[in-house]
């Protein structure tokens, strides 16, 4: 059985070895490479490709999110391992397409759950994260979207990952996909995240 690759990028050693041991327990993880910067991290990607990177926000050559346009490119889902967070860091992730936002006091379990949500294209962002998320209102009206897309919008935000919606709307993982794309282009969206924050805010209103 082919493994999935995770590649970890921090720069402080005790949490980059605490990680990679955590990896090697999962039957069906493998880390790919570990590395300390940026730098390091963009030469390793020049020449591997990697499934999931789990990435710190704050490395000796500049903010771990530089290296998220890169790994979407590859296709590679984007877990943030950070310190930071506050609500402009938070945004900051979420607006540049991150898969995940983990603070570095998660467990071990967290993490792992982190890893397996985001390769079945959900958003793993724990529910105090997507909390300060929707402290602040986002101004895009939900009238632009078409009652299907309503309904996807509104699976995304209970956290639902594109099969499961699929299979409870009886549509294709590509229709599914299709969708989610139209909603976040009508939007002004760039990744799920977002989207579920919208609607998280429209349920509270109501």
């Amino acid at each position: 059985m082919t493994k999935i690759g995770v590649l970890i990028v921090d720069d402080h050693p005790v949490l980059r070895m605490g990680i990679c041991g955590l990896i090697a327990l999962q039957p069906d993880l493998e880390v790919a490479a570990d590395c300390v910067d940026l730098a390091s991290a963009r030469a390793w990607l020049a020449t591997h490709r990697v499934d999931v990177a789990i990435v710190d926000r704050s490395l000796p050559d500049g903010d771990g999110l530089e290296l998220v346009p890169l790994l979407k490119a590859q296709g590679a889902k984007t877990v943030i391992l950070t310190v930071e967070d506050s609500d402009v860091e938070i945004r900051a992730a979420v607006e540049v397409g991150v898969d995940g936002y983990l603070l570095k006091s998660s467990d071990s379990e967290q993490i792992v759950m982190a890893i397996s949500m985001v390769l079945k294209d959900s958003a793993a962002f724990p529910a105090h994260i997507l909390q300060k998320l929707t402290q602040k209102s986002l101004d895009t009206p939900l009238s632009r979207l078409s009652a299907r897309e309503i309904e996807i919008a509104e699976c995304v935000a209970a956290g639902l990952s594109n099969k499961v919606i699929g299979g409870k709307l009886t549509l294709s993982d590509n229709t599914v996909r299709n969708h989610l794309a139209n909603i976040m282009q009508k939007l002004g969206f760039h990744n799920r995240v977002q989207v579920a924050t919208l609607m998280l805010q429209q349920m509270r209103r109501k």
